[in-house]
């Protein structure tokens, strides 16, 4: 294939909520769209998920649309390309900025799996037809607000629950979750809110039986995650420590965590994704797919990855209408007792709603070759 045309624009969306995590609050959410289109005009969609300022990682925004403007995109214009594969290797030269290359390289997957004629996840290798999937919900006023909104997707049927946690906001927190609900599965992620001399407090988290703490202490650690694991019972989940394969391999041999929790753009895309997650299934480590809150372009990479074998962990992908008033695709993302129906149109499965997507647009540039 050769990608004739990008189109990269700059949108806003309103959460139907403040999320708050233990590193920021926001209402609003923006996103890089990319458009890639071929010779005979077919598109193929990609998502970036860094935020406006840089929380999570070095990562946002306005350094994504640099490096994808500067460097990324002339790098793929008009380049014969046989596999999506291919397009790590060709931005080996350029040193992490991962969720800018995986913003280009999730579109160009989508548009090989449709010129293929099938749809992402089968292109992905994957076989499921259908997925689990969790919530997750943010640090709230008061511990009974958090309580009814447990409450509302438990009924919903979500198939796990994700709480955030930080000093402060924990043990007291899970706690009264488990007095309310015994026997919900239960999650905790930290974002990095905790160092190693509070091995105490995460220890006594043990009491309740959760399926997981993830990324408890600094997003840069791999060592004193090892140490923490060998102290606590609760597994260990690793997120913003694994950029790589092999960033995950090293955490797998040092014994730093039990599980992974893989986002395709903090790995910087759907290959190293697979890579990752083949090298965790042939060390028996389970995975899921991570969100970060995502328009349904996102969402629905993030769909197509979970189809693979070692997902068996529910994950992220909430539905559409648990964030936005109205997603930038349709049809939306919906979740039926915890469960999402894998697309099998040819891509991601969903059409993007150019009406809506321009009318959420800040900025937008076209490139050609």
């Amino acid at each position: 294939m050769k990608v004739k045309q990008v189109i990269l624009r700059h949108i806003k969306m309103r959460l139907k909520f403040v999320f708050t995590t233990s590193f920021g609050s926001f209402l609003d959410k923006e996103f890089l769209l990319l458009e890639a289109k071929d010779e005979n005009g077919l598109s193929g969609w990609g998502e970036s998920v860094a935020f406006h300022s840089p929380w999570y990682n070095e990562e946002t925004i306005k350094t994504n649309w640099h490096i994808l403007e500067d460097f990324l995109i002339p790098s793929v214009l008009n380049r014969e390309i046989e596999h999506p594969d291919e397009i790590s290797q060709i931005f080996s030269n350029i040193r992490k900025n991962n969720m800018a290359k995986s913003t280009i390289e999730g579109a160009v997957w989508d548009l090989y799996a449709k010129q293929k004629g099938v749809s992402l996840a089968n292109a992905l290798g994957g076989t499921k037809k259908e997925i689990e999937v969790g919530i997750s919900i943010g640090i709230q006023k008061n511990v009974d607000e958090l309580l009814h909104l447990i409450e509302k997707y438990v009924k919903d049927g979500y198939k796990r629950i994700k709480v955030k946690i930080k000093p402060g906001w924990d043990v007291e927190v899970m706690r009264e979750i488990r007095k309310h609900f015994p026997n919900v599965p239960l999650m905790a992620d930290a974002n990095s809110a905790y160092r190693l001399d509070d091995v105490d407090r995460l220890k006594a988290l043990d009491e309740f039986d959760l399926m997981m703490i993830e990324q408890p202490l600094a997003s840069d650690d791999i060592v004193d995650h090892a140490k923490l694991q060998k102290q606590i019972l609760t597994p260990v989940c690793l997120d913003e420590s694994i950029h790589s394969y092999e960033d995950a391999r090293k955490a797998i041999e040092l014994g730093s965590l039990k599980i992974i929790n893989i986002k395709i753009g903090r790995v910087g895309g759907l290959t190293e994704a697979k890579r990752i997650h083949d090298l965790c299934e042939k060390h028996n480590i389970p995975v899921w797919c991570g969100g970060m809150l995502e328009s349904g372009i996102g969402r629905a990479h993030n769909i197509a990855l979970t189809t693979l074998s070692n997902f068996v962990l529910p994950g992220d992908t909430a539905a559409s209408s648990r964030y936005w008033e109205k997603d930038v695709i349709t049809p939306e993302v919906t979740v039926h007792h915890g469960v999402i129906t894998v697309p099998d149109k040819p891509g991601i499965g969903y059409e993007p709603n150019l009406e809506v997507i321009q009318q959420l647009t800040i900025n937008e540039k076209s490139f050609s070759s």
